[in-house]
């Protein structure tokens, strides 16, 4: 009985780990489109490029450049004409306007906040996330800029 529930539980895993990596597919910058190439280097500039990753959201297509900038993480999502999608930025909670800060503290509770990103789609600020920690468990709390609780994730 317990062989058969180990069997039962790897093929699960395996199952999942797939349909993890099916998501999200790595590659290198020479796999990516030419304009996603050319947007890719235009968004990376100064910065370090620690990869390049591709999947389907929403049935389109998107590819995603993860870099370093000055310490601190940036990715850009970019659709396959290189245009610039959404790009999350981390930012030091203390740089925040005390809204925002008071907002995602409030959302944390008696958690603590480890990550801050910025949230930004076509160019427009739409959200801050914040990464917490409640003892084991992990969760993320976003508000809008103004530091009030969004009605629906971004």
């Amino acid at each position: 009985m317990q062989i058969e529930t180990l069997a039962v539980t790897l093929i699960f895993v395996i199952t999942l780990g797939s349909q993890a990596s099916a998501q999200e597919k790595k590659l290198e910058r020479s796999q990516l489109p030419a304009a996603v190439q050319r947007a890719a280097a235009e968004q990376s500039k100064g910065a370090t490029v620690r990869g390049y990753s591709t999947e389907t959201d929403n049935g389109q297509v998107v590819y995603e450049v993860e870099m370093t900038v000055h310490g601190r993480s940036r990715d850009v999502t970019l659709d396959s004409t290189g245009n610039v999608l959404e790009v999350e930025e981390q930012v030091l909670l203390d740089s925040l306007p005390e809204a925002v800060r008071s907002g995602l503290k409030g959302l944390a509770g008696s958690g603590t906040i480890t990550n801050v990103e910025s949230l930004t789609k076509r160019g427009t600020l739409v959200a801050y996330e914040a990464h917490v920690h409640t003892g084991t468990k992990r969760s993320e709390v976003q508000v809008g800029p103004d530091g009030k609780p969004l009605a629906h994730p971004e």
